[in-house]
Order: C-alpha cells, then sequence, then structure tokens
C-alpha cells in the first residue's frame, strides 16, 4: 500500500504524467549520508573551495572566544578518534552557535560540558582524509551545501526524506510518533512505481520501539534508530520491502541492479564518523560504498551523493541563510522557534559520469535539494515549501557533453586506521 497523493506545488511538467522520467541520463540517485561534520572541520584546509583564512604560515586565523574572552584558533587534530559527548549539535548549541550570523558561540556552547570546549574549532586535514579530498577535487565539490536545520541529526535526515521536521527538534524518541502531511520521498516513488531501497549496517532492525537496554529505557533516538527511513516509525511498515543490508548494495551495484533511488547508511554507532568515533573508520565505509557505485556497470547513469547530516557542533565559518518554513509546523519545545534557517555548512560532493570535473559549486543546497533533483528526474510534486524552494543540483551536472568521467576515475584508498 502506499500514499494517496500530497504535494505542495505542481509536476516539474504538468503535460508529462507523474512518475515520468524526464532525465533519461539519470537512471541512478545513490545518497551517501554519513554524520556530524562540518565543513571547515573537514574541507577548510583543501586550497579548493571556501575554506579557512590562512595566515602566511598556512595556518587557520579563524577563531572563535571561550568563556573568559580569550581566543580559540582553529587547530589540527592529529588524532582521528573523537572525544565523547563534545562538541554538540543540539538545537539549543547550534542556536547558539550561530548567534545571530557572527557564528562565534562555538566554544562557548560547550560550556559545562565534560572535556575541552576548544576541540569545536578542530579540523582535519588531507593527511586524514585523502579519499575525501581527492573526491572533491575531481567531482563537483559544493561549497554551499548547509544542513536543513540549525538542530541535530533527526530534524535533518527528516527533511532529507521529507522535506520538512515535523515539528521534531531533538533526538528523543518520544518525539517520533508521527507523519507528515505530505508523506516522504519512498511514498511518492512507491505511488509512482520507481525503486528505491534504503540500504542500513545495522545487525538486526529495530522494529519495536523503546527496547530495553542494560535494564534501563532508552530515548536517545541514534541508539534505536539503524537507518534513515526509520525517523518515521509510524510508516515503516510500508517500507520494510525496501530496507535492505548494505552487503545487498555492493552486490546491486556490482551487477548493475541498483534501484533508481538507494540511500545508503553506515553502521550510526560504529562507522558514521559521530564522536567518539575514528573518522577514518567511516571514511573507509563511505569509500567502499562509493567505489562500489562507480565500479558497478550502471555508473553511466549514476548520480552519487556525499554528504552530512549535519555539523556535529564543529566550527564552520560561514554564517547559515535564511530559508523558507517547510510547512506551519513549528519545534516541538523551542518557543518562538521556526524553520526558517539552514544548518551549519557540511562536505558535501556529488560524483558522477556526467560531473563537471573539479568544478566548485557555490550554488546554495541543503538536504531537500536531493528531493528536488529526485522530483525533477522522476516528475514528481514537491513535499513541502521547502523542497518546492530549493536548488535541484543539476548546475553539478554537464548533461548535454560527453560524459567526463565515462570511466571511474580512480582514487586514493582511505588512511588505514
Amino acid at each position: 500500500l502506499t500514499r494517496r497523493r500530497h504535494g505542495d506545488g505542481p509536476l516539474p511538467d504538468p503535460s508529462r504524467p507523474e512518475g515520468s522520467n524526464l532525465i533519461p541520463q539519470i537512471r541512478h540517485i545513490v545518497v551517501v549520508m554519513m554524520e556530524n561534520h562540518s565543513y571547515d572541520n573537514y574541507l577548510g584546509t583543501l586550497g579548493h573551495g571556501d575554506g579557512f583564512t590562512l595566515d602566511a604560515g598556512g595556518l587557520p586565523t579563524n577563531a572563535n572566544p571561550d568563556a573568559s574572552g580569550s581566543e580559540v584558533r582553529a587547530h589540527h587534530l592529529a588524532a582521528t578518534t573523537q572525544l565523547p559527548g563534545i562538541p554538540t549539535q543540539s538545537w539549543a548549541a547550534s542556536h547558539h552557535q550561530y548567534d545571530g550570523g557572527a557564528n562565534d558561540g562555538f566554544v562557548t556552547s560547550l560550556d559545562g560540558l565534560p572535556g575541552d570546549p576548544a576541540i569545536a574549532m578542530g579540523y582535519w586535514t588531507e593527511a586524514e582524509l585523502p579519499y575525501y579530498a581527492a573526491l572533491a577535487r575531481t567531482f563537483v565539490l559544493c561549497d554551499r551545501w548547509y544542513g536543513s536545520c540549525l538542530g541535530p541529526t533527526l530534524p535533518n535526515r527528516r527533511f532529507l526524506i521529507s522535506g520538512t521536521a515535523h515539528g521534531l527538534s531533538t533526538d528523543s524518541v518520544l518525539d517520533l510518533f508521527d507523519e507528515p502531511p505530505g508523506g516522504t520521498i519512498f511514498d511518492a516513488l512507491s505511488r509512482n512505481g520507481i525503486s528505491w531501497v534504503n540500504y542500513h549496517s545495522a545487525s538486526k532492525l529495530p522494529l519495536r520501539r523503546g527496547a530495553r537496554l542494560g535494564g534501563e529505557l532508552r530515548t536517545d533516538l541514534e541508539s534505536l534508530t539503524q537507518f534513515t527511513a526509520d525517523v518515521y516509525p509510524l510508516g515503516l511498515w510500508r517500507y520494510l520491502w525496501h530496507i535492505r543490508p548494505v552487503a545487498t548494495f555492493l552486490s546491486d551495484a556490482a551487477r548493475g541492479r541498483l534501484p533508481a533511488v538507494s540511500i545508503v547508511d553506515p553502521n550510526f554507532e560504529v562507522n558514521s564518523e559521530e564522536n567518539p568515533q575514528d573518522i577514518t573508520v567511516g571514511a573507509a565505509f563511505a569509500a567502499r560504498m562509493i567505489n562500489a557505485a562507480m565500479a558497478g556497470p550502471g555508473w553511466g547513469g549514476t548520480v552519487v551523493i556525499w554528504t552530512y547530516d549535519e555539523h556535529g557542533g564543529y566550527y564552520d565559518h560561514v554564517p547559515p541563510p535564511a530559508a523558507p518554513p517547510p510547512d506551519d509546523v513549528p519545534p516541538k519545545g523551542q518557543p518562538g522557534g521556526a524553520y526558517d534557517r539552514l544548518g551549519f555548512r557540511v562536505p558535501a560532493v556529488v560524483a558522477s559520469p556526467f560531473a563537471r570535473p573539479g568544478r566548485v559549486s557555490s550554488t546554495v543546497y541543503d538536504h531537500t535539494s536531493v528531493l528536488k533533483l529526485i522530483e525533477k528526474t522522476w516528475n514528481l510534486p514537491p513535499l513541502t515549501r521547502r523542497d518546492a524552494a530549493a536548488n535541484d543540483l543539476l548546475d553539478t551536472l554537464d548533461l548535454e557533453s560527453p560524459p567526463a568521467f565515462r570511466s571511474a576515475p580512480p582514487l586514493p584508498l582511505p588512511r588505514a586506521t
């Protein structure tokens, strides 16, 4: 069963039936969304795209004040294993970090938390993340890709599949029992017979919520949610036939059997790159997924999108812009709050045979740009006002010329852990 049609606007091409493939060159869209890093935190020293301001010695001059007013400059993190619990990207912390556009609250947002608040100004370089650096230089680096809201993981992942957080502002399981009136992109795809799969890395599917772990009821969503489709658990029964392990993604890619739309999820507790994980473990996972898509016989019609759900509390120097509220549902528990601004920048690359080689796109994107690309490709209506207004990623592709990457280019191996 699928939901009846909802939408927040006309079809991209009203003269064609809903579900028509308007861009026949695109047969597969693969989204690899990792966790909790800002653009500057990973790509600020790349020298390609809008990164840190550097001094004569090549070190970043960007800084934030600490609680005493002393300047904390951006600094290199030699260890690839992160600290537990800090930095943080909660709704309150993210808005404090933004500080009306000053982006000067990253250090002080950690006051009262265990650990060194200067960690928020830390970054890694190409030495730690060679695969990501090469990916960004080879294909299209998007240096104005933002999270969809100034908040944590699950509201942002909701934007990725529904164009709205539908009131969610936390990662609490207690706030998840709702469904967006416009449905999700999965509903729209199923309604039109367009194939999709959410590939997961869980050892078992969390089909029962409120599980007791260690004798205590866990309400931390990220301890229970194991794949993106599960951010709307009331609708999960509609999606179960589309939830498959990442091993199946690897075999589907190798056989040229990828669906039209793939969401590929890491294990959120092991290799997603969220703290306190070792970032090189997550980078190895992402590289394996992206390389599989590039090596398969379906590569000629594939668009791979690598990005992050939100910034994880790590510093970024670009203030996020205003954005249209997706609907009339305000964020729960945030008096006066609204989904009227994007989140901080996150790393993002579009890789495809049609990608414009070595390009930096400074077009404003957020996670609903993925929805817009899917909608433009298969003539689907927008789900909310947010994806209706989003840019569609097509400026990263050259669909008129012979593909620049008909054969996938070699990329360096991720750093060994």
